[in-house]
């Protein structure tokens, strides 16, 4: 069995984010994202307020195109005066932001027209800009609601976004209900061709935190909603994410650990002041974003990769008409729901690591992967033989702190079928052995990195092995 070299190669979709031409982490630009949220006062659904606190501690990794108020749950009709809620984690973020940009090494911001462009990641955005991005979309749900009188500054602001020259998909994550996507595309669908129709459509991926475009005690219901119509009339177009599992999953851990968000979130800097007890579950809504986060583990292009955001597989939702991405069933519910409880406390340690950057302006860093000379979120690429023997280097990996850093090298088994061999799962340079009956497979290694400085944090990068 012969030891190859190959020649590294990132995929270069022009759709993705994740897969920027160049890979270095301070040209890497930003996913672009979208939150449609029914943010609400503590006592009535707490969640949004500590998923949008959770998000605004990573604004360095996303290009929070807009933030939408709009219809959830609890209500229909959303009341306009709840928007001061999202105002007071952008106020408290304000505050946070002098400490929060010394973890890039941040003195000042873009001239607001450039903030407007395309960001990389590491930038801190102005709170000016972040306010920007705060709009009102949709106050009522349902399907019905759609139409000539729905139009919003957030639907609006959709269109503008999706008009715009830039080549990276939209992620939407809808905390509430995403009829202020619907509306945007009902919209263009008066005005427009069927083939810009497509093209706009085909712009957006959305993850949804179940279905909340209607009341909660009509949620069985799903013709009700706009969601069942966007699954419908665009299913070729638009990459769905229904998450049934994991985002109750997200909740249960975080009732489980919740003396450590008292401990390490709660109270810690002006963010920390704002993030208020738990009602139902903790951040029920965080997985929509933490699906899209770059940090190497999985390309959201591919909602088959497991990421801090679980796992999902293309199939008959819980409609019974209709088709996205989802996990509402068995065996896949278990799976994802598993991939929640394994990424969890990496996940948690990541964001109480960040918050002591909001207070204090120092802290630890995640560490940087570098398998076979290459870096950042994309995945690295590499062509094979069945049979062959692949040598993987992981050496030039560095932690910006010093820490001592350690390794882990891991298969998804959901991916293919064939069963990698891995020599050293524990060291830094490993050798993989393919199977001689992989042919034709395409197999997924991740390569895990961690550090011993304070909460332990962790970086990846994801290997795809094509045999041809």
């Amino acid at each position: 069995m012969q030891i190859l070299t190959f020649i590294t190669a990132a995929l270069m979709a022009m759709s993705s984010p994740a897969l920027a031409e160049n890979t270095q982490k301070d040209t890497t630009l930003k996913p672009r994202l979208v939150v449609c949220t029914d943010i609400a006062p503590a006592d009535v659904e707490p969640d949004d307020m500590e998923s949008m606190v959770h998000l605004m501690v990573y604004a360095d990794m996303f290009e929070i195109e807009a933030l939408i108020t709009s219809v959830g749950w609890n209500c229909d009709p959303y009341p306009i005066e709840w928007s001061q809620y999202l105002h007071r984690v952008i106020d408290a973020y304000e505050k946070d932001l002098p400490n929060l940009m010394k973890r890039s090494d941040q003195t000042s911001f873009l001239p607001m027209d450039e903030e407007n462009g395309s960001q990389k990641t590491g930038y801190w955005p102005s709170a000016d800009y972040v306010r920007s991005r705060a709009v009102m979309g949709s106050i009522r749900g349902g399907i019905k609601a759609i139409g000539e009188n729905n139009t919003s500054p957030g639907s609006e602001l959709l269109i503008q976004l999706a008009d715009e020259d830039d080549p990276r998909p939209i992620y939407v994550a809808a905390w509430g209900g995403a009829n202020t996507l619907a509306q945007a595309i009902w919209q263009i669908k008066q005005t427009r061709s069927a083939e810009e129709l497509k093209k706009f459509v085909r712009k957006f991926r959305i993850y949804t935190i179940t279905d909340q475009d209607m009341h909660y005690n009509m949620r069985m219901n799903r013709a009700y909603s706009s969601h069942q119509w966007l699954r419908q009339a665009f299913q070729d177009d638009l990459q769905f994410i229904w998450d049934e599992g994991t985002w109750q999953e997200q909740c249960e851990l975080g009732k489980r650990n919740w003396t450590m968000h008292q401990q390490h979130i709660q109270g810690i800097g002006a963010l920390g002041k704002e993030y208020p007890d738990y009602k139902w579950g903790v951040e029920g809504d965080t997985p929509s974003f933490l699906y899209v986060m770059p940090n190497g583990l999985n390309d959201p292009e591919d909602p088959a990769q497991a990421g801090w955001a679980g796992y999902h597989q293309r199939g008959l939702c819980a409609d019974s008409l209709t088709t996205a991405w989802t996990s509402w069933q068995e065996p896949v519910r278990s799976i994802s729901i598993g991939y929640k409880q394994r990424f969890y406390p990496i996940e948690l340690n990541d964001f109480m690591a960040r918050m002591v950057w909001a207070d204090k302006g120092e802290g630890n860093r995640n560490p940087i992967v570098c398998v076979n000379g290459h870096r950042g979120p994309s995945p690295l690429v590499l062509q094979t033989k069945a049979g062959d023997t692949i040598r993987l280097d992981a050496s030039g990996s560095s932690d910006p702190d010093n820490d001592a850093i350690g390794f882990q090298w891991w298969q998804q088994p959901e991916i293919g079928t064939a069963k990698l061999t891995i020599g050293d799962a524990e060291h830094a340079v490993t050798t993989v052995n393919v199977p001689a009956d992989a042919k034709g497979q395409t197999l997924h290694l991740v390569c895990e990195v961690y550090d011993q400085g304070a909460f332990n944090l962790r970086s990846y990068q994801r290997i795809i092995i094509v045999i041809v």
